[in-house]
């Protein structure tokens, strides 16, 4: 038998060269298998391993490698290399939709993640955001009580409308990000016209210890951020194809035509947070352009497909306590939190050792006192403590000054953040419908929520969905109550009005 030497041959794991694609090892022709044919045993089981958890939140998704480059000269608010003139390093971006499972459409309603890792030569930066500016709550409490509402029940494990309106309706701080996602930027039209936000606010300091506070804007650069797709185009690829984004995204770079945006910076000065009249740590609100307007900064471009998806994407790791030197965190109590929880969930997920994985590993040298554990893959050497007089790494204070440290006094309490001026959890949404939604893109609104209302949500949710829009704006809640009551055949509000499918009644 010939061989096209062109071909590599099949070996196992080990590299050890594999005598057939095809055949176990038997006691003859007809007999049983032996328990010594070890390459049938590794593919079995390799197999039944292939699986990691998914991700709790983000499962659904797909990415994407390129390069980021800054453009502009922003060194004035940070001595982050990787933000200086010039500066280039490579990058992995993932898009995703936040509640459905690995196998879901990627066009159901929902946020879209934007996470972006930066290669830089200080370490990997990471950006974990969405495709909004804000978000559904502010106190990371409530973070793990959302997701579930947005999931599934404990009964029959389907979606239920009842309890995310439940949710949505006893945590009226949502509202801002509830209107979003029921207008056209819940469903975009493809990942690569859609805007991504870091939606947290996070600290800068430049080469002279002065202190800013940054929120990060990528811009796409194939429109305006604002194509959608409307609620019947995305039912029906639901059906015909769930994974169009997915297949957008690999089919366009695959033909060359590499998606961009640019990144835009608000920058405001460090003193400016103590007296503004919102709080602009609530991860809720937004700071008006007109306060703090958009100042560019550079370009992500995605130029490379993966070539392996699971090794490549799936096990690819974004966590906001990826900070380099110049960038820090700030004190929004959800960005703390979420600084331990998503490296916790790598962990638990991938395991102790995920920064090993290529595409986790910083392109840096790395000088840690971290040891041993499942999966461990980098040489550790002696001495394996510090303080040390054996030559180990020690760690060297920049006398500059650190991102990510503020001033802080009190009593330990459990508080909500302290009202300024202008905190409301209603006006921003009402300024987006009144003022940036056009009448089109309201009616849109109005028929999306009236769709997702009359698919099984009891009466006493109703009445209270009802006035959560009207206190966002009189007339949206006014023209939702209407369409919910023709739509479910009458006006009254008495109990038992509920969509048949209504499971909590």
């Amino acid at each position: 038998m010939t061989h096209d030497k062109s071909i590599p041959p099949t070996t196992t794991d080990a590299g050890i060269r594999v005598q057939s694609d095809e055949h176990s090892l038997t006691v003859g022709p007809d007999g049983p298998i032996v328990l010594n044919d070890h390459y049938l045993l590794e593919q079995m089981a390799n197999f039944n391993r292939e699986r990691i958890p998914e991700r709790q939140p983000h499962a659904k998704g797909s990415g994407a490698f390129g390069t980021f480059e800054t453009t502009q000269d922003v060194s004035k608010y940070t001595k982050a290399k990787i933000f200086q003139p010039g500066a280039k390093c490579d990058t992995v971006v993932r898009f995703s939709t936040v509640a459905g499972e690995r196998g879901s459409p990627d066009t159901w309603r929902d946020p879209r993640g934007f996470s972006v890792k930066m290669y830089t030569e200080d370490g990997n930066f990471d950006m974990v955001g969405n495709n909004t500016p804000i978000f559904f709550v502010r106190d990371p409490l409530k973070f793990q009580h959302f997701i579930r509402s947005q999931k599934r029940r404990a009964d029959n494990d389907m979606r239920d409308h009842d309890m995310q309106w439940d949710f949505w309706t006893l945590s009226p701080e949502s509202a801002h990000q509830v209107t979003y996602l029921m207008g056209d930027r819940g469903i975009p039209k493809t990942w690569r016209e859609m805007n991504g936000y870091s939606s947290h606010t996070y600290s800068l300091v430049n080469a002279e210890g002065e202190k800013f506070w940054v929120k990060f804007h990528f811009h796409t650069d194939q429109g305006d951020g604002n194509a959608y797709l409307s609620q019947e185009e995305a039912d029906k690829l639901a059906g015909s194809d769930g994974d169009f984004h997915r297949r957008d995204l690999f089919t366009s770079i695959q033909e060359g035509d590499f998606p961009s945006w640019t990144l835009k910076w608000q920058i405001m000065p460090y003193e400016d947070a103590k007296t503004y009249r919102i709080n602009p740590f609530d991860l809720t609100k937004v700071w008006p352009h007109a306060d703090y307007p958009l100042i560019e900064v550079g370009k992500l471009t995605l130029n490379r497909n993966p070539t392996d998806f699971h090794t490549e994407i799936e096990q690819a790791a974004f966590e906001p306590n990826n900070m380099v030197p110049g960038v820090g965190l700030s004190p929004d109590k959800m960005l703390l939190a979420r600084g331990f929880s998503y490296a916790d969930a790598h962990r638990a997920r991938l395991g102790v050792n995920y920064k090993h994985i290529p595409v986790n590993a910083p392109k840096t040298d790395v000088h840690s006192y971290s040891k041993d554990g499942a999966g461990r893959t980098v040489n550790v050497s002696d001495p394996v403590y510090a303080p040390n007089s054996y030559g180990g790494p020690a760690a060297q204070p920049d006398t500059r000054g650190e991102a990510g440290l503020w001033y802080a006094d009190g009593d330990m309490v459990r508080q909500a953040y302290t009202l300024r001026p202008d905190d409301d959890d209603w006006s921003q949404a009402g300024t987006l419908v009144r003022d940036v939604m056009d009448d089109a893109a309201r009616k849109r609104l109005v028929s999306n929520v009236v769709g997702h209302l009359c698919d099984g949500v009891s009466e006493k949710v109703l009445q209270r969905a009802f006035e959560y829009w009207r206190n966002i704006d009189k007339d949206t809640g006014d023209a939702i109550e209407k369409g919910v009551r023709d739509k479910l055949g009458g006006a009254s509000t008495a109990p038992g009005l509920a969509s048949a499918k209504s499971i909590s009644g």
